[in-house]
């Protein structure tokens, strides 16, 4: 049930100049996604601001976003919650919106021990037949899915197929391959790991660099699949000083701050998210004419 394999875009929320959403603007930034060698639209995730949306805004941007695509590329939504019911209401009108997979964050704040976590999946996993990819992001969160839960879930639940690992263990994230033997799909949730990643069985990232230079991310990829390591290599290390910039506030806030800096005119970040400092937006202006972004 692989849903995409390449480089899907963590795509961010445009917003107007009163903070509303800008539809007008989403439908620009997917289309120059897929202009530029995109192969998968993640909606409504961390970097879509999705814990700032309104319920009633956060089925509105999927539904746009799976209007926007047009099934030229798959589109993922992000329908994760703390509450489980609340995670199943998003997941339900994900697929009635046509969305070809889920992608659902660890609950926050109320830490789930890993029981919690599979009794949690496996509701979520029951009461939609969509593919599911888990995200694993502690530092965000404050909850990680451990290998052998995730294990338990690929083996018990058919349609949790994947797992966006943020958490930039590499020796955590082998261990999970391992345990699912061939039976999971794995995503790199770091710009900076993709290549790594891919090395040991990774099928792609999903992406806040694809927000900015959608081809190489793609091309890094795709240069991975079709043996060209040295290219690959180039295009991730070669891209790191762009991805340090990226993270070096707290995401989206950087690539916000980039996409405007760039003339792409997403609007400004919903609070509590701040304006990003001088001292860190001028490096990244730098990073960006570097690379001939502005």
């Amino acid at each position: 049930m692989a849903i995409f394999r390449g480089a899907g875009v963590a795509i961010v929320t445009p917003m107007d100049a009163n903070g509303d959403v800008n539809y007008t603007k989403l439908e620009e930034m997917i289309n120059m996604q897929i202009d530029g060698g995109t192969d998968c639209i993640v909606i409504a995730g961390t970097t879509g601001e999705s814990a700032t949306l309104t319920m009633e805004e956060h089925a509105d941007v999927i539904r746009a976003a799976v209007e926007f695509t047009k099934h030229r590329v798959p589109v993922v939504a992000g329908t994760g919650s703390n509450c489980t019911k609340t995670a199943i209401q998003l997941s339900k009108e994900a697929e009635e919106f046509g969305a070809d997979g889920l992608l659902i964050v660890t609950p926050y704040y109320n830490k789930a021990t890993q029981s919690g976590l599979v009794a949690h999946y496996s509701q979520i996993a029951d009461n939609t037949k969509l593919p599911i990819i888990l995200y694993n992001v502690p530092s965000r969160t404050g909850t990680n899915i451990l290998p052998e839960t995730v294990a338990e879930l690929v083996k018990t639940k058919n349609n949790i197929v994947g797992l966006k690992e943020a958490t930039g263990n590499m020796a955590q994230a082998s261990k999970t391959m391992y345990l699912t033997d061939g039976k999971l799909d794995l995503y790199s949730g770091e710009d900076g790991l993709v290549v790594p990643m891919l090395s040991i069985g990774g099928i792609g990232v999903i992406s806040v660099w694809s927000n900015i230079e959608p081809k190489n991310v793609h091309d890094m990829c795709q240069a991975f699949f079709d043996g060209d390591l040295k290219k690959a290599q180039k295009i991730q290390l070669e891209g790191l000083p762009l991805v340090d910039a990226l993270f070096s506030e707290v995401n989206p806030i950087p690539v916000k701050t980039a996409m405007n800096l760039m003339g792409l005119e997403v609007g400004p970040l919903r609070m509590p998210m701040s304006p990003m400092g001088e001292a860190a937006k001028a490096k990244l202006a730098e990073v960006l004419k570097s690379r001939g972004l502005m």
